[in-house]
């Protein structure tokens, strides 16, 4: 089982609501890149905004996944994002309980889903592994610029052993 919080086991398969709380970032612009007076480019700032005044700072959040250092799961890999993702900047106020269930709060918060992409991922990249019968709860991990990590450090994103896995992917819109 792979959860965020405790769960009632009974309705553990629907998902909780999820609210995005929105700081008003009027008047403040990042710079992803600006020149010196000296001629030369400051360091790149990898950080994004959704249309709704959100700030993820990618090198954060992927500073934070390094830091897990489990060599297995402990069946938290939606708190073990999650708390990637506040600790970048993301407002989370309420968030489902499955793994599975991240694909609407990823949008919200400014990511994308798009193709499957497991052979040239972004740092920040997300996937999430639908429910199946084996994996109720499905599964969430990020891309770290050089490898993926959720509640432990993953030899890369096929986790599951399960023939009918299906993988959604997610980038922060730039």
């Amino acid at each position: 089982m792979v959860y965020d919080q405790s769960v009632d086991m009974q309705n553990a398969h629907g998902p909780v609501a999820a609210e995005i709380v929105i700081r008003s970032q009027q008047g403040k612009n990042i710079q992803k890149a600006s020149s010196q007076s000296s001629g030369k480019v400051a360091k790149h700032k990898n950080v994004f905004g959704a249309n709704n005044g959100q700030r993820i700072d990618i090198d954060k959040f992927a500073q934070r996944l390094r830091g897990v250092t489990a060599q297995t799961s402990g069946q938290k890999c939606a708190k073990s994002v999650r708390l990637a993702l506040e600790s970048a900047g993301a407002k989370l106020n309420g968030h489902p309980v499955a793994a599975a269930d991240w694909g609407g709060t990823l949008r919200k918060i400014g990511y994308q889903k798009i193709n499957l992409a497991f052979d040239r991922p972004q740092k920040g990249d997300i996937y999430i592994i639908n429910r199946t019968q084996n994996h109720v709860y499905g599964h969430i991990a990020a891309y770290t610029g050089s490898n993926w990590v959720s509640d432990f450090q993953q030899r890369g994103y096929a986790v599951y052993k399960d023939p009918n896995v299906r993988y959604e992917y997610y980038r922060l819109d730039q």
